[in-house]
């Protein structure tokens, strides 16, 4: 397992760290930016992060899908073809991801989430307000379900903030019900993924699984925050979250 030592200390620290990850995930995305330099930092190689990085985002996107679910901002059946997409979009990424360097990417998505992050501090229009959509269903699970899909597959940071946008920007949605629907889609491409990380054997489960019970605990709490503070919560969080994966990936471009 990597040489890892499990001390008490350790698995507290997994676990509360999960519970945080799990919280911040719920409400605008981005629990992996907390989530992976603790993994990192208990002696995981990068891969082996990655992969148990899906296994415990895993139980936090449940939770919160779960209760969105049941406080009915999300009707499943409605979604089967966009989750087919980003399930179908997920895998292939994770597929490609295995042969293909991702650092071409890691120049450019730092500047789409700071055009996100402006577009949700600025723009007048975001609101839980529901406005027309500007496609249809069936173009957005091909367009957005498959390619955001691919993107969290392939790379992965900020991945929720794209589907955020998406929901707002193309079909309309209040901010409060694109966040509940980006939780299906984020489990959905964390499940297709972590599938084939489990069968190239990376995952290390006795940490993935500790985190996941943190993950469900936060990602409740978060998800019930959404329900009561909706777009006055969500909006300053998305743009934080959008600022510092943004920071993140820009000084892993230029250390110095």
């Amino acid at each position: 397992m990597s040489g890892v030592e499990l001390s008490l200390d350790i698995l507290a620290l997994l676990f509360f760290t999960g519970v945080l990850a799990g919280m911040v995930d719920a409400i605008a995305g981005g629990g992996g930016l907390i989530a992976l330099p603790v993994l990192l930092s208990t002696g995981l190689a990068p891969t082996q992060a990655l992969a148990t990085n899906k296994l415990q985002g895993s139980f936090g996107t449940f939770s919160s899908t779960l209760y969105f679910i049941r406080n009915d901002l999300i009707r499943l059946g409605e979604l089967k073809f966009m989750i087919a997409c980003t399930f179908v979009g997920a895998a292939t990424g994770t597929l490609i991801v295995q042969r293909i360097s991702t650092q071409f990417l890691a120049g450019i998505i730092p500047l789409l989430l700071i055009g996100i992050a402006l577009y949700f501090l600025l723009s007048p229009t975001i609101s839980d307000d529901h406005r027309s959509p500007r496609i249809s269903p069936l173009l957005f699970s091909l367009s957005v379900g498959f390619g955001v899909g691919f993107y969290d597959g392939f790379f992965g940071p900020g991945a929720g903030s794209f589907f955020a946008i998406g929901f707002v920007g193309l079909l309309g949605f209040g901010l409060t019900k694109a966040t509940a629907h980006t939780k299906v889609l984020n489990l959905t491409s964390n499940l297709a993924s972590l599938i084939f990380f489990v069968i190239s054997g990376h995952v290390i489960w006795s940490i993935g699984l500790t985190m996941g019970i943190g993950q469900m605990i936060g990602a409740r709490f978060g998800a019930r925050l959404v329900l009561r503070r909706g777009v006055r919560l969500i909006r300053p969080m998305i743009v934080l979250i959008c600022i510092l994966i943004s920071s993140k990936l820009l000084l892993q471009i230029h250390p110095g």
